[in-house]
């Protein structure tokens, strides 16, 4: 099974069909050729192998990261970012 955590775009880079995001703190160049949806900066997406495959609403973002940030504090015994 997969997870993907939401990733909030950063840059835009419309000549390479790609995207700057932040995954957690995490900066990645993922391709955006699979999403079709008008993206800016701010938007949120969920990521799988290096391509942005779908956008989602900021609060369910904001929920999933509080979810995330959450378990790995109680995997790792301390506060997460």
């Amino acid at each position: 099974m997969c997870l993907s955590v939401p990733s909030e775009i950063v840059a835009l880079h419309p000549d390479e069909q790609a995207i700057t995001v932040d995954t957690l703190g995490v900066r990645r160049k993922v391709s955006r050729h699979l999403l079709p949806d008008d993206l800016a900066i701010g938007d949120y997406v969920l990521i799988h192998i290096g391509f942005a495959m779908n956008k989602i609403d900021k609060e369910d973002a904001m929920e999933s990261l509080k979810l995330y940030r959450e378990i790995a504090s109680k995997l790792n015994g301390d506060e997460y970012v």
